[in-house]
């Protein structure tokens, strides 16, 4: 039976779904049910047959004919669908569900009778924007901070510091003291699940410990045996601590600072790849300034992509929706597995079905910039040249000229996608207004969160209460 044949009417549905309602006629549905008996009476085996002569009225009696009505019409819904979307140019999204389920339409299946067939699918969405030109975008503004570059400075100072004993004096707010400690609960004196240690370095620095500990050691001498008191965060990553007031016995059993090397040419060679501290800082400004210019650009594609999605008329198939969510799972679990994490034991199944609900609302926005932007092309016309795309891909081929394994067509796949985004980014740029404000006010704008980030801080939570080390149960 020819596909030109069929009878097909199709419906949009909400959702960016397609109603597909075929008819077949009776003479395909008689010709799926005999070609459904014969492949049954070459697979079933029956005492006193040979396999494949089984008689038609016995094979009837022994296997029943709703199986074979069964068999036959699954054949059939399937070719039909086949046959259908290409007769029809449908771009269908996986694979489709049938309108009233299986069973309903097995009832209704009579081989000797023209058979209506209704299924759905989800289809590719069709963008459409509102508006492309005149867009007002708001970005947060980033600029340089020459005191970054002292802060960076002291910070690889602090880290070639050299440990040196204290003596004479009481543990001061940046020494490390080196401390033995048991803890237990104050509302019933249970005792803290990995909170206790008989020799630990503490940095006593603010957020190093949960809150009291740290400020517990400030001012205690060598020797010394003190009870603190302290509470632990009202979000600290294991449920049964969190808010609950402790106590812990703390013992001072040794204390160290940091003598810190001085800022000199010496220090600027052991620090960097530069000679003087001249060039260190001058070369520490410039990443600076680079960085605050990245960020900054980063920040005004953001904002304009945000502007173009607020005209963008769309409505994401789930399929889609689900197949971004997955996406998202799999970088973050990716990202877990190239820090050396054990991500088959870290992703458990409820931890993955908890990434998934979480990463929904980030799947959705990808989805909506991406067909935005889709939808920008269309509209305005906008393409890269061919020449452009080859001398892309020239230059990255250079780049990773070390590199193995690398499909070339995937590589051209991504240039055109970057190149493309440039382009469109910057037409909005020439055709948008956009507007820089300080970070306090863009702060009022939140975003969802990422879904490696909510990873990562569940991946936290989960290992700190499966390790339950002490310098872990006790940190903030």
């Amino acid at each position: 039976m020819s596909a030109a044949s069929l009878k097909v009417k199709t419906t949009t549905r909400p959702g960016s779904r397609l109603a597909v309602e075929v008819a077949v006629p009776a003479a395909r549905c008689k010709e799926s049910y005999e070609a459904a008996v014969a492949q049954l009476s070459r697979t079933i085996n029956l005492p006193g047959f040979r396999k494949g002569k089984v008689p038609r009225a016995v094979l009837l009696q022994q296997i029943g004919p709703l199986r074979i009505r069964a068999t036959a019409l699954e054949s059939m819904v399937d070719g039909v669908w086949r046959e259908a979307i290409e007769q029809e140019k449908i771009e269908a999204l996986g694979q489709p569900d049938l309108a009233d389920g299986f069973e309903k339409l097995l009832d209704a299946f009579d081989p000797s009778k023209e058979l209506t067939v209704t299924l759905e699918t989800d289809v590719a969405p069709v963008p459409k924007l509102k508006a492309t030109k005149g867009l007002n975008a708001e970005a947060e503004s980033v600029s340089y901070d020459p005191a970054k570059v002292e802060e960076m400075i002291e910070q690889s100072r602090k880290q070639m510091a050299t440990l040196v004993p204290v003596e004479n004096r009481p543990a001061a707010s940046g020494d490390v003291a080196v401390v033995g400690f048991n803890g237990t609960y104050s509302d019933d004196g249970s005792a803290i699940e990995g909170g206790s240690a008989d020799s630990m370095d503490v940095e006593l620095e603010d957020g190093r410990m949960i809150p009291g500990f740290v400020e517990g050691i400030v001012g205690m001498s060598i020797g010394d045996e003190k009870t603190v008191a302290c509470q632990f965060p009202e979000d600290y990553s294991k449920d049964d601590a969190r808010g609950r007031k402790a106590s812990f016995v703390i013992n001072l059993k040794d204390l160290k600072t940091r003598e810190l090397p001085e800022l000199d040419d010496a220090f600027a060679k052991q620090a960097s790849d530069k000679d003087t501290m001249t060039e260190l800082r001058a070369d520490l400004e410039q990443r600076l300034k680079d960085d605050a210019d990245r960020r900054q650009k980063s920040n005004r594609h953001d904002a304009l992509i945000a502007a173009l999605v607020e005209q963008l008329e769309v409505e994401l198939p789930e399929s889609l929706v689900q197949q971004e969510v997955r996406n998202l799972v799999e970088q973050t679990a990716g990202q877990f597995a190239q820090q050396g994490m054990d991500v088959k034991s870290l992703f458990t199944p409820e931890l993955v079905r908890n990434l998934m609900e979480s990463s929904r609302p980030e799947a959705e926005e990808r989805l909506r910039r991406s067909l935005a932007l889709s939808a920008l092309a269309e509209s305005e016309g906008l393409k890269v040249e061919d020449a452009d795309i080859d001398a892309k891909v020239t230059e990255v081929k250079r780049e990773l000229s070390g590199e193995r394994d690398i499909d070339p067509q995937r590589l051209r796949d991504v240039v055109i996608e970057d190149l493309l985004r440039d382009k469109l980014l910057g037409w909005l740029e020439d055709n948008s207004t956009v507007t820089e404000k300080a970070a306090e006010e863009a702060s009022a704008k939140t975003k969802a969160k990422p879904a490696a980030k909510k990873a990562k801080d569940t991946k936290a939570k989960t290992a700190k209460t499966k390790t339950a080390k002490s310098d872990e149960d006790t940190k903030g």
